[in-house]
């Protein structure tokens, strides 16, 4: 695909998002979950995603060298998988992979037996994984405010210890949802796991065949919200898509309803219609960190002040998520700024005293508007759908094969023009 994708402005979106991708976060866990069940599980429906597309090929990959490139849960799975199956592996990635942290997770699987080396950083990728000798403790504790990726890696990997697993969570603890999300795929595939907010108990146990069909995406469908927010009048079908999902970004659907979205749930999906908005949005994130670039562009563009916490684990995610949300809000003169300690306010332009760009003001919307993508599928999908006020210009848009290969073919299917330059 080329550097540029320019999106010509279309203020009533109308059709299907055919191409709406199942669940990347439930697929690369059931991956993991079929592996540890002896191949021998049915997938259904799983991601497309480039993330998915590489787990599969690299859980049963024969090389010495595992190259995850920018896939932080492929890494951070792969890295308890292969210590426990005892596969001596070396894990690298991409030059942002290795800016990543991922010694929480290394010093947990020490701590339970498992050989790991740093090859390059200490406390970063690659690593040189060699397996356990003999596991040489049951409990363990870590952070609860860490991601959610190291919990769901080493809960994984629990049944298969000799002694089992005992995670203590200390502090406040992130993501819940994504860690309820991996107990009850734990459960589909046999396995008796206990989880309390604070604390993991599995058992040692073995994981047994299952059938699943995996469910769409609620971060993938977050981004119809969002054009839907910034219409003047539309209407956008996203199939397969469930209300009553193990995923945490299903929060979308609250989050919209106070930013102008109707959603009507039927057996073949959803319906998103207009409704009237909120001036003010208050919400905390850390249960649903990727819905950030959904959302804050939407209150930048509708000038809604927001007052959002929860938002600390996106410095370490495929770019800093918080320092390139402040550079390109900043192109329609909205602030992102912490107010005290992991509080931040979003001021829009007019609040700002800048000039106003907003939803409710189309008259007053520059020309058009170019977004720097940082290597990160979210800021793509993110700050498309500024594309119903005005023109939009996405640098490098190829990085939505992370998660979703086909969000341009969709935008055409309902409407936008888009060019490639």
């Amino acid at each position: 695909m080329n550097s540029i994708i320019r999106l010509a402005p279309l203020p009533s979106p109308k059709g299907t998002a055919h191409q709406l991708p199942s669940s990347k976060s439930i697929s690369n866990r059931a991956l993991i979950c079929h592996a540890l069940s002896g191949h021998q599980s049915t997938l259904h429906n799983l991601s497309a995603a480039r993330d998915t597309r590489l787990m599969q090929a690299l859980i049963d990959s024969p090389a010495e060298t595992i190259d995850v490139m920018d896939a932080g849960t492929t890494m951070r799975f792969l890295t308890a998988y292969f210590a426990a199956t005892n596969q001596p592996k070396i894990i690298t990635g991409t030059a942002r992979m290795k800016e990543r942290p991922i010694a929480l997770l290394v010093d947990a699987l020490r701590k339970l037996g498992a050989h790991i080396d740093y090859l390059e950083k200490e406390g970063y990728p690659p690593l040189h994984v060699r397996g356990f000798d003999r596991q040489q403790s049951r409990a363990i504790s870590m952070a609860g405010n860490v991601s959610s990726q190291y919990i769901s890696a080493l809960m994984m990997i629990g049944p298969t210890l000799p002694l089992g697993l005992e995670l203590t969570l200390t502090g406040p603890v992130a993501s819940v949802p994504y860690i309820q999300m991996t107990v009850e795929l734990m459960k589909a595939f046999g396995v008796s796991v206990y989880f309390d907010r604070t604390k993991v108990i599995v058992e040692p146990q073995s994981y047994r065949p299952a059938t699943l069909t995996i469910e769409a995406d609620w971060s993938a469908a977050s981004y119809w919200f969002a054009m839907v927010a910034l219409s003047q009048q539309a209407e956008i079908r996203l199939p397969h898509l469930v209300l009553n999902s193990w995923q945490g970004d299903v929060a979308i659907v609250d989050i919209m309803d106070r930013l102008g979205v109707k959603a009507q749930f039927h057996s073949q999906g959803a319906l998103l219609s207009k409704k009237d908005h909120q001036s003010t949005l208050e919400w905390n994130f850390v249960d649903c960190p990727d819905l950030a670039q959904t959302v804050l562009p939407v209150c930048a563009a509708k000038g809604v002040v927001g007052r959002f916490t929860g938002l600390e684990s996106l410095r370490i995610k495929e770019t800093d998520r918080i320092a390139a949300l402040q550079t390109e809000l900043m192109k329609i003169g909205a602030t992102l700024q912490e107010e005290t300690t992991g509080v931040w306010v979003l001021t829009p332009a007019e609040q700002a005293g800048l000039p106003a760009w907003s939803a409710d003001k189309p008259g007053k919307l520059p020309s058009s508007v170019s977004i720097a993508t940082y290597h990160d599928h979210r800021m793509a999908m993110g700050f498309a759908p500024w594309a119903c006020l005005t023109e939009v210009s996405i640098e490098h848009p190829e990085v939505v094969e992370k998660s979703y290969p086909g969000f341009w073919e969709d935008m055409k299917s309902v409407g936008f023009g888009l060019q490639s330059h």
